[in-house]
């Protein structure tokens, strides 16, 4: 028997709303946004939510001075079609790719996160 479930992962961040805005558009989640948090719902019931950090550092990509801590992979069908979308969105490409399969992109507050091939 499990102790806990899983309902959700939480980032740190400057401006939850923004966020929320860039990931939910990115997935086509539902967004719902508070002062200080929000929150992306998936149809069947997935959720990241982003809660406001005072004096938030952005982790350093790829050198760890301040680690990622964290990151998100999300599945594309074309890299390059993923990679015009999400920067349409607000993230930048990370200079440093490691891989030819997947790309790094920095959201709006630092994150990395990869675009990675179905």
């Amino acid at each position: 028997m499990a102790i806990a479930t899983f309902p959700s992962v939480v980032i740190d961040c400057p401006d939850p709303t923004v966020l929320a805005e860039f990931y939910g558009t990115m997935l086509d989640w539902k967004i719902e946004s508070d002062d200080g948090w929000a929150d992306i719902r998936a149809p069947y019931g997935a959720c990241i939510s982003f809660q406001k950090v005072a004096d938030y550092s952005p982790p350093v990509w790829p050198a760890q001075d301040v680690p990622q801590q964290m990151h998100l992979d999300v599945m594309v069908d074309n890299l390059d079609e993923g990679e015009a979308a999400v920067v349409g969105l607000g993230a930048s490409k990370a200079e440093h790719q490691p891989g030819e399969t997947f790309r790094v992109f920095l959201d709006p507050a630092g994150h990395p996160f990869c675009l990675c091939i179905q």
